[in-house]
Order: C-alpha cells, then sequence, then structure tokens
C-alpha cells in the first residue's frame, strides 16, 4: 500500500495486481505444457518450474541486472567471431580427467535446472583457467547442492522443506550458485568428491530428490560458499547471448521452448524448433553467417550424447550438443530467466583469440 503521504492510486494497483495474475497465468500455461509433452514424448527429465515473482525479485537484488548493463563493455567490444567455449572445457577435462569433455545426463529425474547451471559454472571457470584468472583446471561441480540448494535456500521467499516434486528455476539457482541467498554464509559450488561421510562423486538421483526436498545440509552449504559465482546476470536478448558467449561466459537457458521430436540434427546440425519444453540447457558457443552460412548458438543438453544424431558443426562439436537458429535463441531468452555466469572480473570483454582457432584444435 502507498505511505501516509502519497495518493491511493488505484489504476498503479490494478496493473501490479494484472502482472501479477499475468505471471500466474504464465506459469499455469507452461506446467500445462510440460505435462502435456510428457505425456506425448514419454519423457521425464525436464524439470523447469517457472517462477516469474521469484525471478523478478532475484533481479531486483543485483546491482546490474540486465547484461546489457553489467557486461556493457562485452557487448560494446564484441568482434563477431565463432566462438566454442566447450573447447576449454575438454582442455580442462583432459587434464584433470585424462578424457575429453562430454555432455552429462540427468536421468528420469527432473533436476535440468542444476545440470544446466553446474555445466555453465564448469565451462565458464575452464575458459577463465584457459584465459590464466584460475591457476588450476575445474573440477566439475556436483549438480545435487545446486538443486537442492535452489529448491529451498536459493527460493524467494526461501523454504525449509520444498516437497519432493521435481523442478526448480533459473533466477532460484543463480542465487544459490551466487551465494547471494537471504542467509548469506550459503550457496555457491561443490565438486565431484567427497565430504566427509557425502559422496557427491558420482550422480545419485536419490541423493537430488533427498536434497530437493529437505536443502543442502549446513554445513556443506556453508562449504560451498567458498566457491561461488561471483557474476550472475540476465540474458534476455540475442546481441547479448552472443557478446557473452564471445567473451567466455555460458548462459544456462531456461524457458518452454521446444525442438523436434526426429531429434536428428540437419545438415548444419541445427534442430528446429517443435513443441514444448519446459527444460533448462546451456548455451556455449555461438557461429555467424559471415563464417558457417547461419547464425545460431550451440545448446549443450544433460540427456546424455546418444538422444541426438545427425550432422555436426564443426567436426569436434560434442554429441548430445545441436544448435539453434537466432529466432529461436530469442525466443528462449526472451521469457526472461536465462542469466550469464560471469568471471572474477565480472563481465568485461575478453579477447579469447576466437577466430584464430582451428577447427578440431585443442
Amino acid at each position: 500500500m502507498p505511505h501516509d503521504n502519497e495518493p491511493y492510486d488505484p489504476l498503479s494497483w490494478r496493473a501490479i495486481i494484472g502482472g501479477v495474475l499475468v505471471a500466474c497465468a504464465a506459469w499455469t500455461a507452461t506446467r500445462a505444457l510440460w505435462h502435456a509433452e510428457r505425456a506425448i514424448t514419454g519423457r521425464t527429465n525436464y524439470g523447469y518450474t517457472p517462477d516469474p515473482e521469484g525471478t523478478a525479485g532475484f533481479l531486483r537484488e543485483l546491482k546490474e541486472p540486465n547484461f546489457r548493463q553489467a557486461g556493457a563493455d562485452a557487448v560494446a567490444k564484441a568482434k563477431g567471431v565463432d566462438t566454442f567455449l566447450y573447447r576449454y572445457a575438454d582442455r580442462a577435462s583432459r587434464s584433470v580427467y585424462g578424457k575429453p569433455f562430454a555432455v552429462w545426463n540427468q536421468g528420469n529425474h527432473g533436476s535440468c535446472v542444476s545440470f544446466g547451471w553446474a555445466m555453465g559454472s564448469w565451462i565458464g571457470q575452464s575458459t577463465a583457467w584457459a584465459a590464466g584468472e584460475m591457476p588450476a583446471p575445474p573440477k566439475m561441480p556436483a549438480t545435487e547442492p545446486i538443486y537442492g540448494g535452489s529448491r529451498t535456500a536459493g527460493r524467494l521467499p526461501p523454504v525449509s522443506s520444498a516437497g519432493y516434486s521435481d523442478g526448480s528455476y533459473g533466477a532460484a539457482a543463480a542465487r544459490w550458485v551466487s551465494g547471494k541467498c537471504k542467509d548469506t554464509t550459503v550457496g555457491g559450488i561443490l565438486y565431484r568428491e567427497k565430504y566427509g561421510d557425502v559422496d557427491l562423486s558420482q550422480y545419485s538421483i536419490p541423493l537430488s530428490r533427498e536434497w530437493g526436498n529437505s536443502g543442502v545440509p549446513l554445513s556443506l552449504a556453508r562449504l560451498a560458499h567458498e566457491h561461488t559465482a561471483t557474476s550472475v546476470c540476465q540474458v534476455s536478448d540475442y546481441e547479448s547471448l552472443v557478446a557473452s558467449l564471445e567473451s567466455g561466459y555460458p548462459v544456462p537457458v531456461c524457458s518452454n521452448v521446444g525442438f523436434a521430436a526426429t531429434n536428428v540434427r540437419d545438415k548444419d546440425g541445427f534442430l528446429p524448433r517443435g513443441g514444448a519444453w519446459s527444460h533448462c540447457m546451456v548455451a556455449v558457443a555461438v557461429r555467424h553467417s559471415e563464417t558457417s552460412g547461419r547464425d545460431g548458438v550451440l545448446i549443450a543438453n544433460s540427456w546424455g550424447e546418444r538422444w541426438v544424431t545427425g550432422p555436426k558443426w564443426p567436426a569436434d562439436m560434442p554429441d548430445g550438443c545441436f544448435w539453434i537458429s537466432r529466432a529461436d535463441a530469442t525466443a528462449i531468452v526472451s521469457q526472461g530467466d536465462s542469466f550469464a555466469i560471469g568471471s572474477v572480473g565480472g563481465f568485461k570483454y575478453r579477447d579469447l583469440h576466437n577466430g584464430n582457432w582451428m577447427e578440431g584444435d585443442k
């Protein structure tokens, strides 16, 4: 309500109430699409449950909530060069684990938001390492803490028990991973390793579901706070998405935009839009029509390597990924729940010399 010295404006309150009703209607429609898609395809490995009010609340807490503000330098200096951030993750994976980069598999569990954010964080840290901003290549982040944290402490308002229904949303994961929870001592990243009697070295659906209900144990939630994403901001337009990727900042993308049920990429490695996926994935590369004939963004999914087939571009494009068009990428980020993950320097422009990469170069 207005303060005592402010006139009551019924029209402004009608607008606010109307906005809330529209947001609720959008959430209801998205849930309906999710259930319809699951009924048609039989898939249960989505898991994006949008919360427009929660996302808006998180954005209000950020000093520079949008990439055009936080990443103004990256937008202004972008050169329009093809950029393949998965190559940095490949370097890190070979260095730490002795094997090439490969996409992950969330299995029969709606934990996609945690996978998009964990993989995005890892690729971002791998890029920072390659750019000389980290002394050692990063380990893979664990998804279970991000899932549990985003469903409890990362919510607005936070909850101690979220129930066992699958799903989370991008802004809640952003809040958790960046350590910006109401409890300022929790939130961040834990890695695929053992922490005392808790073994996070392998993905566990039962543990993910348990923490998705009750949250991350306090001692581990505080330990995660030692490794936070220092900067996050919303990406809501294609130019910002491209600039973010070119400077080395991956973008977990959440939306209900779906792609072809055929699961076969076209001759250029693209999947056409089709159906509704209430899903989170991560944008990891960008291409331009001047060099490849088509503008597009490469999406890394969390359904393993074999769910999609067909031609790839370039030759070292990881299995389980697919290109999407400029129009489809715009449709995704315009829904407002996609975020760039920054480095220790925020979102400053970084010349990664992407134009000097040879196809398949490591």
